[in-house]
């Protein structure tokens, strides 16, 4: 009993004792995923029953039990075991260990056997499963087959009962007694045959639709379904339904409205028309014109086309394009109160600039070239009552004719600064005129009566030679006595202007696309056209799609006046817009349209309106003809570039205005943006002097100028331009003005230099840099600023120059707008007497 209590342990060797007849042995098992069993395995000796050699016998099989059993006699006690010959401990220990070795062997041999089984047994699961499958999908099939033909048959037996029906029901005769007898007697109890019941029609009308239509059994199965129509039944079938439809008459034909152009190709006809290209072209052929679906033919032929079709033609123009651009009128409960737009104007020089930076305090006229303003600067002023005040600056000097009246057209309220010291001048009174052009009041601000020299009486007596009488001599004009420097009267000048804007009721519809005029456009090299725009209707927002004269565009940002980026701009607001895809002319309507192809149409139509006129020239004459032959006159070629587009048209302006009988101003190109490489190879053509206004060439120009020695003229303020123009046309050059270029230099970094101003950090990239000369420096080829060299340092000691390929540092006088990238070009100034 100890034996089978007790659980072996595993790894341990089993004592040595006497020999028993019973062995037992430990096995471990390894299986699949690392699991182990421990297996005790016992080993029984077999008795030999009989003498050695002898085979043992068998044990007989059982008898069948009887149905009545009888007590089976006791049975007899077998005979002893004889005792097998006692071995030696050392062949029992070497036997056991062989035996042990033999059920490992076969304990292994056992768990692969089964392990074999089980993967066979997995097999013939899977085969049996998809017999299975194979059996039952072939067993649906065959009753599917079945059912089909059992009900074709019923509906055949049910088509032939049909038409053998009336065969039927004819009386049949009746038998005679003796025919009754001889048939014998009748079986009492023997039921009647069962008549089959007929299918019902339904069914067979079912199947019948359903005979030709292809099915999953149908497709799968091999037998050939006869019963399928043939292509020739279907051509049969469509025919018949033609002829049908033909003798029930054509439908009534669709007469379309078409809209015909001056110009239109012959396909987009055909699809306004809803009719083939093909005809078309075929009906062009006819008349004698043979084209293609891509030519273009004119309105007349178009009619002809249209007619003929039997559509109904609408005629509309190029122009007709434009319509509904401008939008309608707004009601009168959408208009809100908006800001002013006030334009200052005036003579050069008489502080209209400077009148604007006291209101704004801001310092605009220090970054005027010689203190004159070159284009309309627009800004917004919020005053101390929260309202706001949209000022307009235009220039003063007499080349600017045509951006004042930009001005005066787009503003409501002119400001007409006059100086106390100087009165009135030819530009203050163009100004006047403007101003009366435009029909809009006008407030008279006489500046500079902080100097002891002032006579504001004297400007108003002056005013009344040209119909202009302020309030103090019995007028309805207002005036203000103000001083820009000392900032006196500023508040009573904005009373004014607030007093004048409450009588005129300054409405507008902000909820509508917003339209508006551009004010000045410019030609940005890092950032593409530009344009400055006032907004007069409606709110403008990032993302409209707008038309600007001959260019159209998307708002990609909108940066207002003090450099920040908004997202909408309401009416009255200046701001300047990004993603204009040419540069406008300076005055254009600014309108924003529904989509992007309607804006490209627009401008399309307007570009060919310039083109025309550019290239229409006047009709040629005999008489006109050899008396341009004969003409002596002599021309001064000129090729003019500018930073903005109202200084284009206004030096171009100035420039035809000095042209004579005997000599002229033929400007051969005129642009927008720096000097570049195409511009100085017309120049070298034509022997021209290129004008640069605020502008510089870039490097390839500058290089394709020195090969070809053209000439570059540099200036930042117009009348030194037309004085230098003047003087050249007239022979009457006066002293030459040369500039020797010493270095140049690149903006590394900038530093500050005490509390205001800032040091830069400079590469030398040719040349020298000296203290004390003449600088000029220039962002993206445009100018930035003049000024001189007031402090120039090498590490931390003062040096006097400093050669290429060294850094220095530079304090530059009169300004503080330097940034890292700017260019550094350091000159002299040499006056040079010239002879003819």
């Amino acid at each position: 009993m100890t034996d089978q209590t007790e659980k072996p342990k595993l790894g341990t060797r089993a004592p040595l004792g006497l020999k028993r007849t019973v062995e037992t042995g430990k096995v471990k098992q390894s299986f699949s995923h690392g699991r182990s069993n421990t297996v005790v395995v016992e080993v029984k000796k077999r008795r030999v029953l009989g003498p050695p050699g002898a085979t043992p016998e068998q044990p007989k099989a059982p008898e069948p039990v009887a149905e009545a059993p009888k007590p089976a006699p006791a049975p007899k006690p077998a005979p002893a075991p004889r005792t097998p010959p006692r071995s030696s401990p050392v062949d029992d220990i070497a036997a056991r260990k062989e035996r042990q070795a033999q059920l490992l062997r076969e304990a292994e041999e056992a768990r692969m056997t089964a392990l074999e089984e089980a993967r066979r047994r997995e097999e013939r699961a899977l085969k049996d499963a998809t017999e299975e499958e194979r059996r039952r999908a072939e067993e649906n099939r065959r009753a599917e087959e079945e059912a089909a033909e059992l009900a074709r048959r019923q509906a055949e037996e049910e088509a032939k009962r049909l038409t053998e029906a009336p065969a039927e029901t004819e009386v049949a005769p009746q038998a005679t007694e003796e025919e009754e007898e001889d048939r014998g007697p009748r079986r009492p109890h023997a039921p009647a045959a069962k008549r089959p019941e007929p299918a019902r029609p339904s069914r067979g009308r079912e199947e019948h639709r359903h005979r030709g239509k292809l099915t999953v059994t149908r497709a799968l199965s091999d037998e050939d379904d006869s019963r399928a129509r043939s292509l020739a039944a279907l051509r049969r079938a469509r025919e018949k339904e033609k002829r049908h439809h033909q003798e029930a008459g054509p439908s009534a034909k669709q007469v379309r409205d078409v809209v015909v152009p001056e110009a239109i190709t012959v396909q987009e006809l055909a699809n306004r028309m809803a009719e083939r290209g093909a005809d078309l072209v075929k009906a062009l052929f006819k008349m004698g014109m043979p084209v293609t679906l891509t030519q273009t033919i004119d309105q007349d032929t178009a009619e002809l086309l249209v007619t003929e079709f039997g559509h109904n033609i609408k005629r509309v123009s190029e122009s007709d394009v434009e319509i509904g651009i401008g939008g309608e009128d707004d009601a009168p409960e959408t208009l809100k109160a908006r800001p002013p737009v006030v334009t200052i104007m005036g003579h050069v020089d008489h502080g209209k600039t400077s009148l604007l930076d006291a209101i704004r305090g801001a310092d605009v006229v220090s970054g005027e070239a010689g203190g004159i303003t070159q284009h309309i600067g627009a800004y917004q002023v919020t005053l101390p009552d929260k309202s706001k005040v949209t000022f307009l600056d235009t220039p003063g000097h007499e080349a600017f004719t045509e951006m004042r009246a930009r001005g005066a057209n787009v503003t409501d309220i002119v400001i007409l600064v006059v100086a106390a010291d100087d009165g009135l001048k030819p530009q203050t009174i163009e100004a006047i005129n403007h101003t009366k052009a435009a029909g809009v009041p006008m407030i008279v601000a006489i500046n500079k009566i902080d100097k002891p020299e002032a006579k504001p009486q004297k400007v108003r007596e002056e005013l009344l030679q040209h119909e202009v009488i302020v309030e103090d001599m019995g007028g309805d004009v207002q005036d203000v006595e103000v001083s820009a420097l000392k900032k006196t009267n500023l508040d009573k000048l904005l009373e004014s202007i607030q007093l004048q804007a409450e009588i005129l009721e300054l409405k507008a519809n902000p909820d509508r696309p917003a339209e508006g005029t551009v004010v000045e456009a410019k030609l940005d090299k890092g950032r593409g056209p530009l344009a400055t725009v006032l907004v007069q209707k409606g709110t403008l927002r990032v993302g409209d799609v707008f038309v600007a004269g001959a260019s159209s565009g998307k708002v990609r940002a909108m940066i207002d006046d003090h450099g920040r980026q908004v997202k909408e701009a309401g009416p009255s607001v200046p701001v300047e817009v990004l993603g204009l895809s040419a540069v406008p002319s300076a005055g254009d309507a600014f309108t924003v349209v529904e989509n992007e192809a309607r804006a490209r149409e627009v401008a399309a139509y307007r570009q060919g309106v310039l083109d025309r006129k550019r290239t229409t020239a006047a009709p040629v004459s005999l008489e006109n003809m050899f008396a341009n032959h004969a003409s002596t006159t002599m021309e001064f070629p000129l090729v003019v570039k500018a930073d903005v587009h109202g200084s284009v048209e206004a030096i171009v302006h100035a420039l035809n205005r000095l042209s004579t009988d005997e000599i002229k101003v033929r400007v051969l190109h005129s642009g927008v943006g720096a000097i570049t490489e195409s511009d100085v190879t017309l120049a070298s053509a034509s022997g021209a002097p290129i004008i640069g206004f605020n502008v510089r060439p870039n490097a390839k120009a500058r290089e394709v100028g020195e090969r070809n020695k053209v000439e570059f003229r540099y200036y930042d303020v117009i009348y030194h331009l037309t004085d230098w123009v003047k003087a050249a046309m007239g022979g009457q050059l006066g002293p030459e003005i040369i500039e020797t270029v010493v270095g140049r230099a690149r903006v590394q970094e900038v530093f500050p230099a005490g509390k205001k101003d800032k040091a830069a950090g400079l590469l030398v990239l040719e040349g020298v840099i000296r203290k004390g000369l003449n600088a000029r420096l220039t962002r993206e080829d445009v100018i930035v600023s003049k000024t001189t060299i007031s402090s120039l340092r090498r590490f931390k000691d003062d040096v006097a120059e400093v050669v290429s390929g060294l850094e220095c540092g530079v304090l530059l006088a009169d300004t503080n707008d330097i940034k890292p990238g700017d260019s550094l070009e350091v000159f002299e100034v040499e006056e040079r007497a010239r002879t003819l």
